[in-house]
């Protein structure tokens, strides 16, 4: 093995040996009872591997590795999505700098250019994908537009058309005026922002009487239909069923009584335009009242407003109206009003509920049997927490939304004749049969949302609606991980379509992981300059060149300067190269039942440093093995069977973390073994071992055993490192070209359970503990041979002593141990205890009583001066208020490890004084 680990050259090598090699192959194992499989997610075909992605493929690689290694026929199912608005902008931009815009091309030639782009420019996520070590079954990669999936989409439309359970109708969307199309929830971004709250005055027609209502949109008050009033308001009983001018326009709308008012807020009186306000609309449809769209679709005013407003952009109509209204004295008063602005998160343009053409599905019919197979056990949320919110989506759920008004996509399945009578079919010539000879169709322009086709993904990528072997064996799939934020827009609608169309629930449990946000707790953003590249942890990133990535293309100096002051900071020399393995063993150490996720580089760091410690505990391993020789049949020492039947408990725990998806723990139980009983502890009692005939075979075979089957336990988790060094293990022993990543998990061995040797050897590492501890205390050199007498010991120490004598004399650095007994007098020692047994270091000779109190009192005069440093600073009112918390918080953490340090030294004068 090298002197120093490597990653860069580890990392490049595995890729290419387990891909070439057909080792993620989904038809490994195809003789096993068992069948294992996870979709992954399908990330947009526009996208980069962002933190989330890496943290969810990191969790579902580990299970993918081990149920391989558990003789499982494992399926890990990639893909990507076409994301249809995404990649259509990606695309229009890109003709915009050639001054060339999609009409100008037409809707054909548009979509062979997006399909140009999605050959030449679409695989940067699985490239950064493969850098992770993601174990997908790369032959069966798929895309939602393959020909195979669009076939399985136009079949679910057509299917659920033909049962009434998808309809076209004039209903209320999110609007994007921008892109010109319905966008869903998930794609508006609703943020808080200073406004004005105008409040107007409706004259009460024949009647002096006047109505004050409050809104922030004042130009939509050309399309209300009705001001509505509690039922239980006294203040107006007397006014409903009456009529209000409706100012600036020729018309009156009715005073109606509704629920939904609030009474205490503001006058208790409330606007309703139905067309432009979703708890409007369903007012409006309680009440039967006008609908009246005044928007056109790029928000402009349109002929439903008086004349003087129209073909105004709604914000330019917007000062226009209130000026109106203020000159004829119909504003009451204007706030200044914080609300929430929806915002398209692909052109960042205010949302408008808009009254549109558009093509929905009917859910609730589909929504009760998704109801229950999570009420009764079928499908399991993890955390269980998570189904409360499926419930309350799932039991309050409206129709869907599925047309999109773009070109890239699933193009709706439907032909219309010139009286606009609908035809849905599979093509063109089943249309025309439907319709008759000679009658002229025209297909739908719509494409469908992207989570139309995402919802099928499970069993479409299996060959649905064929009958395909795949289908048979992996579906269901056994776990889906994913994050809250899409368990309505995605989950629900697999287990809706799941069950529908494939027989059965599509998963059979539902991993829900905490979001990634940075070290401070902010969600990771741009805008806040605190994005993290995870190719970037891997690969490491120069300060310069983090700077100009988290500012490139922003449009505000002010806060390029802020993100660039508070990054140099943060990462005063870039980010170092962690490699793969230390970033994938952080992403499942922090992955817990936890909604929010601090990712802190220091814990990157600590993981790193874990790899080089495996790597040389191996190293160590390796070069004290004779090669050939090993005899796993040898005599094993009390060590030796410490430290397996410690592997075996840690067996035993990982499975039952994995069973409950907490790789947190699982990661943990590991890191313990590894670093503490292992690497500090067995490799440091198999040097005497090892020096001894009788105990050299059994320890050689304890060393290899032990290290062979930690690399298979570790692998799932760091699997780069861990291949690389089963690799020369292989090569040492036996020759052998077997891969880490082909080996069975290493089953629990209860015969090699001892709780006896495992009290033996915490009775041995206490005392070796406290001798080291003596020697850090009186300031005793670390190699010097002491005397040492022990007292009051019960037989089982007497037994001990004996068994580990020559170890206790190797690690803790001793010349002799006497036995004092009871009548015995004490020589001046210092003492430390191991149950009831004294272990004395008599300290004749060994240090200058005088010399040392010396030396501790100028450390704690030091120390004394520092505190005061510190104290004095943190006392300082300018300091406090003008830092940084940071910077504050660090001056603290200072000033605690100098006041933890002045009380150890003190404890330690006096106990040196004392002597």
């Amino acid at each position: 093995m090298e002197k120093t680990y490597n990653p860069e050259l580890i990392e490049a090598k595995y890729r290419d040996v387990w891909e070439q090699g057909g080792l993620f192959s989904s038809k490994s194992n195809s003789n096993s009872e068992n069948a294992y499989s996870i979709v992954l997610p399908p990330p947009n075909v526009t996208g980069n591997l962002h933190m989330g992605h890496a943290f969810q493929h990191t969790i579902m690689d580990v299970y993918t590795r081990y149920h391989r290694s558990k003789g499982d026929q494992t399926l890990w199912q990639p893909g990507t999505d076409h994301a249809g608005i995404a990649t259509q902008m990606v695309v229009e931009r890109q003709l915009s700098r050639e001054n060339i815009s999609r009409h100008d091309l037409g809707r054909e030639q548009f979509v062979e250019k997006v399909w140009d782009w999605k050959q030449k420019s679409g695989g940067t996520i699985t490239t950064q994908m493969r850098r992770l070590g993601a174990s997908v079954d790369w032959e069966r990669e798929r895309f939602t537009m393959d020909k195979q999936l669009s076939k399985a989409v136009q079949k679910v439309f057509i299917d659920l058309y033909n049962e009434d359970l998808i309809y076209r109708g004039k209903r209320l969307v999110n609007w994007d005026p921008v892109l010109l199309t319905a966008v869903s929830d998930l794609e508006v971004i609703s943020t808080e922002e200073q406004g004005l709250l105008w409040h107007i005055k409706y004259h009460v027609a024949d009647s002096n009487e006047i109505l004050v209502v409050a809104t922030t949109r004042p130009e939509t008050m050309l399309g209300d239909s009705a001001v509505a009033v509690h039922p239980d308001d006294s203040r107006y009983h007397h006014l409903i069923g009456k009529v209000i001018n409706l100012p600036l326009s020729n018309r009156q709308i009715p005073i109606i009584a509704d629920d939904y008012v609030d009474m205490e807020f503001g006058t208790g009186c409330v606007k309703i335009t139905p067309a432009h306000d979703f708890n409007d609309y369903e007012i409006g449809q309680r009440h039967n009242l006008e609908i009246i769209n005044i928007l056109t679709d790029d928000a402009r005013i349109n002929e439903n407003a008086p004349k003087v407003y129209q073909d105004l952009d709604r914000f330019e109509a917007r000062k226009i109206i209130v000026n109106d209204l203020e000159n004829q004295n119909l504003v009451d008063k204007i706030d200044a009003h914080t609300l929430m602005v929806p915002r398209g998160d692909r052109t960042n343009s205010i949302i408008e509920p808009y009254m549109t053409d558009q093509w929905f599905v009917k859910v609730k019919p589909l929504a009760k049997p998704a109801i229950d197979a999570v009420k009764n056990g079928d499908i399991r949320f993890v955390p269980e927490n998570w189904s409360k919110t499926y419930f309350n989506w799932m039991e309050n759920i409206e129709d869907w939304c599925i047309s999109r008004q773009i070109w890239w996509g699933h193009r709706i399945p439907a032909w219309y004749d010139k009286n606009g009578k609908i035809y849905v079919a599979n093509n063109l010539k089943e249309a025309q049969i439907q319709a008759g000879n000679g009658v002229e169709l025209i297909q739908d322009e719509d494409v469908l949302d992207t989570w139309f086709s995402s919802a099928l993904w499970p069993f479409s990528t299996l060959g649905w609606p064929e009958k395909t072997p795949e289908l048979s064996r992996f579906y269901p799939t056994s776990v889906l991980v994913t994050g809250f934020d899409i368990i309505f827009f995605w989950v629900a609608r697999m287990i809706m379509f799941g069950l529908k169309f494939a027989g059965d629930v599509p998963f059979k449990d539902i991993y829900i992981t905490g979001l990634i946000k940075d070290g401070h707790g902010e969600k990771m953003s741009k805008s806040k300059g605190n994005v993290l590249d995870p190719i970037d942890l891997i690969d490491g990133i120069s300060l310069d060149d983090l700077l100009e990535k988290r500012t490139q293309g922003m449009m505000q100096p002010k806060l390029a300067e802020k993100i660039k002051k508070q990054t140099k900071k943060e990462f005063s020399s870039g980010i170092p190269a962690f490699g793969t393995d230390a970033v994938r063993f952080t992403f499942t150490a922090l992955s817990s039942f936890g909604r929010d996720i601090k990712f802190d580089l220091k814990r990157v760091e600590g993981y790193r440093n874990f790899c080089n410690k495996l790597w040389n505990a191996s190293r160590f391993v390796l070069m004290n093995l004779e090669s050939q020789s090993i005899d796993f049949n040898a005599k094993l020492s009390i060590p030796d069977k410490w430290i397996l039947s410690r592997l075996q408990r840690t067996k035993m725990e990982v499975e039952k973390h994995l069973s409950d998806y907490r790789l947190d723990l699982m990661s943990q139980t590991l890191y313990e073994f590894v670093w503490h009983d292992y690497c500090d502890w067995y490799l440091e009692l198999s040097k005497p071992l090892l020096e001894n005939k009788k105990t050299q075979q059994g320890c050689e075979a304890t060393l290899f055993k032990v290290l062979s089957e930690t690399l298979i336990l570790l692998h799932p988790i760091i699997p780069f490192i861990t291949e690389e060094i089963f690799e020369q293990c292989q090569g040492l022993i036996n020759n052998s070209t077997e891969r880490l990543i082909s080996q069975s998990f290493p089953e629990t061995d209860s015969s090699l359970i001892d709780s006896k040797v495992e009290s033996e050897i915490v009775w041995l590492k206490e005392f070796i503990l406290g001798i080291r501890q003596i020697r850090g205390e009186m300031n005793i050199a670390p190699r010097k041979p002491l005397p040492c007498f022990v007292q009051d010991l019960n037989q089982l120490d007497k037994t001990y002593i004996k068994n580990s004598e020559s170890i206790i004399f190797t690690l803790a650095k001793l010349k002799s141990i006497e036995l004092l007994s009871k009548g015995d007098k004490e020589p001046e020692s210092a003492i430390a205890l191991v149950g009831k047994m004294k272990i004395l270091i008599p300290l004749a000779g060994l240090i200058d009583k005088d010399q040392e109190i010396s030396r501790l009192n100028k450390e704690i005069e030091k120390l004394n001066r520092l505190q005061q440093q510190f104290s004095g600073k943190l006392s300082n009112k300018k300091f406090i208020s003008g830092a940084p918390d940071a910077v504050i918080e660090k001056e603290k953490a200072k000033l605690s490890l100098v006041e933890q340090s002045l009380e150890d030294l003190e404890a330690q004068l006096k106990k040196i004084s004392s002597l």
